[in-house]
C-alpha cells in the first residue's frame, strides 16, 4: 500500500475513534437515503432466509439437500438435466411396494394392489423430480444471483461510501491544516460514492417485480406438481376400488383342511419309548481345566491419530435415509463437511454420509 493509502486508512480509523468513544459527529446522510438503505436490508434478509427454507421444503432430508443446492452447477456442465440426482421419498416407497408385490404373486389381491401403488408412487416420484429442478432453476437460482451479484455490490458500494465519509469527516474537522484541494477532492468522492450507491440501490427496489415474477414461477411449479399428482392419485384409488369390487363379487373359496395319515408309531424296542439312551459325556482333565481358565478378550479398536477433523460417537445411529451413515457408540468418525446447525457429514470404513450432531461428541473440530 502506498504512503497517500496508508495516511488514508489512518484518517478513516482516527474518525471512527472519535465517533465511537469520543461522540463526535460524522456527516449525516439524508432521511431518503437512510430509508432506501433500510428497505434494502430487509430485502437481503428475506431473500436470504426464503432460499433457505425453500430448499429445505423441496428436501427435509440434509443429504439430498446438499446435492440439490449442487444441481445448477451440474445441469451446466452435463447440460439440461431430467434427474436431480438424489432418490425422492415416494420413489423409495414405490420400489418397496413393487418387490414386495411381486414376492406376494399374482394369486393375491394385496400383491397386485401393492404393484398398482408402486407404480403410481414411481410416477409421483418422477413429478416431484420435475418441480424440484423447476424451482430450482426458476426461483431458487434467480435469487441466489440476486444474492451474489446485485445485493453483494449494493453493499460494496455502501462499504466505500463509507470509508469515504470518514475520510471526508476527519479533513473537514482540520480545515486549514489539510490543504483545500484535499478537502474538495475528499467531498468530490464522497458525493460520487453517495450517488453511486443510491443508484444501486434504487435500481434494485424499482425492478422488485422481477421478484415477483420468480415468485410466480415458484406458484406455477407447485401447482402442476399437485395438478399431476392428484390425477395419478385419482388413478390409482380408481384401480383399488375397482379391485375391491372384483373381489367382493367372486365367490369366497373355502378352506378344506386334507386328511390326516396315520402315524404308525412302531413297536417299543426299549422302555423308554424306543429312543436310545444317550450316554452321558465323559469330562476329561483337559477339558476341565479349559473350563477355568479366563475367556480371551479381543483386541479393542485402535483409535485412528486425531491429526485431523473427527468425532466419536455417543450413541449408535441406524441411518434411514439415502445418503446417511451409520455408525455404533465408540466408532471415531472424521469429519469433512458441516451441513448446517444440525448436520455432519464424515466417512467411517471408506463409506461416507450425514449424520445428526447430537450423537457425536467433536473430538477434533472442523477448520473454520
Amino acid at each position: 500500500m502506498s504512503v497517500a493509502g496508508l495516511k488514508k486508512q489512518f484518517y478513516k480509523a482516527s474518525q471512527l475513534v472519535s465517533e465511537k468513544v469520543g461522540g463526535a459527529e460524522g456527516t449525516k446522510l439524508d432521511e431518503d437515503f437512510k430509508e432506501m438503505e433500510k428497505k434494502v436490508d430487509v430485502t437481503s434478509k428475506a431473500v436470504t432466509e426464503v432460499l433457505a427454507r425453500t430448499i429445505e421444503y423441496l428436501q427435509p432430508n440434509p443429504a439430498s439437500r446438499a446435492k440439490l443446492t449442487m444441481l445448477n452447477t451440474v445441469s451446466k456442465i452435463r447440460g439440461q438435466v431430467k434427474n436431480p440426482g438424489y432418490p425422492q421419498s415416494e420413489g423409495l416407497l414405490g420400489e418397496c411396494m413393487i418387490r414386495h408385490g411381486k414376492e406376494l404373486g399374482g394369486e393375491s389381491n394385496f400383491g397386485d394392489a401393492l404393484l398398482d401403488a408402486g407404480e403410481s408412487m414411481k410416477r409421483l416420484a418422477e413429478v416431484k423430480d420435475s418441480l424440484d429442478i423447476e424451482v430450482k432453476q426458476n426461483f431458487i437460482d434467480p435469487l441466489q444471483n440476486l444474492c451474489d451479484k446485485d445485493l453483494k455490490e449494493i453493499q460494496h458500494h455502501l462499504k466505500k461510501l463509507e470509508g469515504r465519509r470518514l475520510d471526508f469527516d476527519y479533513k473537514k474537522k482540520r480545515q486549514g491544516k489539510i490543504p483545500d484541494e484535499e478537502l474538495r477532492q475528499a467531498l468530490e468522492k464522497f458525493e460520487e460514492s453517495k450517488e453511486v450507491a443510491e443508484t444501486s440501490m434504487h435500481n434494485l427496489l424499482e425492478t422488485d417485480i422481477e421478484q415477483v415474477s420468480q415468485l410466480s414461477a415458484l406458484v406455477d411449479a407447485q401447482l402442476d406438481y399437485h395438478r399431476q399428482a392428484v390425477q395419478i392419485l385419482d388413478e390409482l384409488a380408481d384401480k383399488l376400488k375397482r379391485r375391491m369390487r372384483e373381489a367382493s363379487s367372486r365367490p369366497k373359496r373355502e378352506y378344506k383342511p386334507k386328511p390326516r395319515e396315520p402315524f404308525d408309531l412302531g413297536e417299543p424296542e426299549q422302555s423308554n419309548g424306543g429312543f436310545p439312551c444317550a450316554t452321558a459325556p465323559k469330562i476329561t482333565a483337559s477339558s476341565s481345566f479349559r473350563s477355568s481358565e479366563k475367556p480371551i478378550r479381543t483386541p479393542s479398536r485402535s483409535m485412528p491419530p486425531l491429526d485431523q477433523p473427527s468425532c466419536k460417537a455417543l450413541y449408535d445411529f441406524e441411518p434411514e435415509n439415502a445418503g446417511e451413515l451409520g455408525f455404533h457408540e465408540g466408532d471415531v468418525i472424521t469429519l469433512t463437511n458441516q451441513i448446517d446447525e444440525n448436520w455432519y457429514e464424515g466417512m467411517l470404513h471408506g463409506q461416507s454420509g450425514f449424520f445428526p450432531l447430537s450423537y457425536v461428541e467433536v473430538l477434533v473440530p472442523l477448520p473454520q
